[in-house]
């Protein structure tokens, strides 16, 4: 890429001058680079935009106010062009409190007129003919180093540069289609968003290999799991890189095996670190033993006969939305909750009530609910 396509913006008063510029343009390419594979305090670590060329790349950690960035992505008259916008939109939300009016994302509208491959490499290759350099290792760099180097510039501005592009390109498909008011909805759903911080005992209890342990084991998992957490912090290291949530499941399931043998502990297999390890084994195994909440499962307060009734409904439902899928050659995930569905497969007679549920779009409602309503009829 041509150098003079990009631009770091690294003071607070060109940040302000580029964002007085950007700000006339009808709409904006937007994208973010944060540390999360690398650090346990994750973060924005650097911001892209672009109305046309030059891609301005702002360093938050840099720039001392960053607020005129927020100030631009909550101005509803300017559209923000975003490529799989839901983790972006919680880390803006995360650090800063920003939050985004007038949201465009090429991912959500490539879904929406038949792409099945949804990377922001595929769908420019697909719908504009622009093949990306692959660069594997930048995609997993650690974004809070500095300085950047050019390559990574280069890598983070390919990123914004083609969005408005495709989004025209996109646009104009979903037009044809008439279905541009679905996708439009689906980024009025998105915007909404929000980061919401991890609650530590469903993070415990949905750790893979888990449900293997009595309460016991639980709660020894619970304690390595905020020993790891401590460690974490401290080093400021992601948790997978401190130890694998393997180890830690084989450590709840044998709290007394030998830690060497241990495969993921790293140094904490060995003394001096072992030591604090071994407390926090001891700690769970003096701690209450966890009890894991029950699922209670609805089909399972029915009997035999109903349950096989409710089961054919399912299929009938799903083959329903499969039919329609293949119709609009659509995603057929996306034609019709699941969740929804399974609730009228227990209640067929429901479907006015369904139609509230908080996960059926008004678009659903509109394009698909008398179709729905006469498969219920006759299943």
């Amino acid at each position: 890429m041509d150098k003079s396509q990009s631009e770091l913006v690294n003071t607070d008063s060109r940040l302000g001058e580029v964002l007085g510029l950007v700000s006339r343009a009808p709409r904006v390419a937007v994208d973010l680079e944060s540390n999360g594979f690398f650090r346990y305090h994750e973060r924005v670590c650097l911001v892209q935009i672009a109305a046309s060329e030059p891609a301005f790349l702002i360093d938050p950690l840099a720039v001392k106010n960053v607020q005129p960035l927020g100030d631009l992505l909550g101005d509803g008259s300017v559209e923000k062009v975003f490529h799989s916008a839901d983790y972006d939109i919680r880390s803006l939300d995360r650090d800063w409190g920003f939050h985004v009016a007038n949201l465009f994302d090429t991912s959500i509208a490539a879904a929406f007129v038949g792409s099945t491959q949804l990377g922001l490499q595929a769908v420019l290759q697909e719908h504009i003919g622009v093949e990306l350099e692959k660069h594997p290792k930048l995609q997993r760099s650690d974004w809070t180093r500095r300085p950047l180097s050019a390559e990574a510039l280069d890598y983070a501005a390919d990123d914004v540069l083609y969005l408005g592009r495709v989004r025209d390109v996109l646009a104009d498909r979903l037009k044809s289609l008439s279905r541009l008011d679905w996708v439009k909805e689906e980024f009025e759903r998105l915007v909404k968003v929000r980061h919401t911080p991890r609650d530590r005992t469903s993070a415990v209890l949905s750790i893979k290999g888990s449900r293997t342990l009595d309460g016991r084991g639980l709660a020894v998992l619970a304690s390595l799991f905020r020993f790891r957490e401590r460690e974490a912090s401290s080093l400021d290291r992601p948790l997978f890189k401190v130890i694998p949530d393997a180890a830690l499941v084989h450590l709840a399931t044998e709290p007394s095996v030998d830690l060497t043998i241990v495969k993921g502990l790293g140094r904490f297999g060995r003394s001096p670190a072992s030591k604090d390890l071994k407390a926090a084994i001891a700690e769970g195994l003096k701690s209450q033993p966890v009890t894991r909440p029950k699922r209670v499962r609805t089909e399972e307060m029915l009997g035999p006969a109903e349950r096989k009734r409710v089961g054919t409904r399912r299929k009938s439902l799903k083959a329903w939305r499969n039919q329609v899928g293949l119709r609009l050659g659509l995603d057929p995930g996306l034609l019709w909750p699941a969740a929804s569905l399974d609730r009228l497969a227990r209640r067929p007679g429901s479907l006015d009530v369904e139609l509230e549920a908080p996960e059926v779009r008004d678009w659903q409602r509109r394009e698909f609910s008398e179709e729905l309503d006469g498969v219920l009829a006759t299943i």
